[in-house]
């Protein structure tokens, strides 16, 4: 069945999935606001709850935005990579509002106190990084971008998302600290994909030189064989002639 005819109906499901995470934020915090007196959804803490929140969606979208190449690749279903720009755009937007809640939250609006938490707090540097790296990725993500750069440079530049992977990845470790269960789970799977695109790279490579080698055999082999000279044609006779004499000589 060729599944590319349905990728467009499938793109605006995809589209409202992927924005479940913020819809149940959103319902949790009616629900809290509504029934005061119930037990509060977004739990005691709810501007960290929604801090974390937006975090961990990052996370998620991120794994699955350098996980469409590999599982295409494997599973050989190139329709996926039709949903890889939408997975990376939601990477960024939960991403942003990640940035947003601890801008609002934690730093009162205070670009001072951003400065300093980034300079001074490893885990905030690393989170900083990761998001500032998806700035340009979402910015050039259209295909006018990349008929802008190229498609090469735009591919070198969008490999950005992986030094992003690792440093999300990181950001969430260093901030959880004691119970490392879920960063290590997202740690596996970064390397995994990572692994998967390194060891692509280097097989590429590979063929790359083998067929460079047989290209330049092939060219030694045809300027061998033009430089042969041409064998003229024995005269007329000449093998009757050879003949008579040696069948004279005997």
């Amino acid at each position: 069945m060729d599944i590319n005819r349905y990728v467009k109906w499938l793109k605006p499901p995809v589209f409202l999935l992927s924005l479940g995470p913020l819809a149940a934020l959103a319902y949790k915090a009616y629900h809290d606001t509504r029934f005061p007196d119930a037990v509060p959804l977004l739990s005691g803490n709810p501007q960290a709850f929604i801090r974390n929140s937006t975090g961990f969606w990052t996370l998620v979208f991120i794994c699955i935005t350098i996980g469409v190449t590999p599982v295409r690749r494997l599973l050989r279903q190139n329709w996926l990579v039709r949903f890889r720009r939408m997975m990376g755009l939601f990477a960024f937007f939960y991403g942003t509002l990640h940035f947003v809640t601890y801008f609002l939250f934690d730093t009162g609006l205070d670009w001072g106190a951003v400065v300093k938490d980034v300079t001074m707090r490893p885990f905030i540097t690393a989170g900083f990084l990761a998001w500032v790296l998806m700035v340009p990725l979402a910015i050039t993500s259209t295909a006018g971008w990349v008929r802008r750069l190229g498609g090469k440079r735009w591919q070198k530049l969008h490999s950005l998302v992986y030094v992003t992977a690792i440093a999300a990845g990181l950001h969430y470790w260093w901030l959880v600290k004691a119970d490392v269960t879920v960063p290590r789970r997202f740690a596996v799977i970064v390397a995994l994909f990572l692994g998967y695109r390194v060891v692509a790279y280097f097989l590429k490579k590979r063929d790359d030189a083998a067929l460079a080698r047989a290209r330049a055999e092939r060219n030694v082999s045809a300027r061998a064989s033009a430089k042969k000279p041409a064998v003229s044609p024995l005269p007329c006779g000449s093998l009757s002639d050879t003949g008579a004499d040696n069948w004279n000589q005997t």
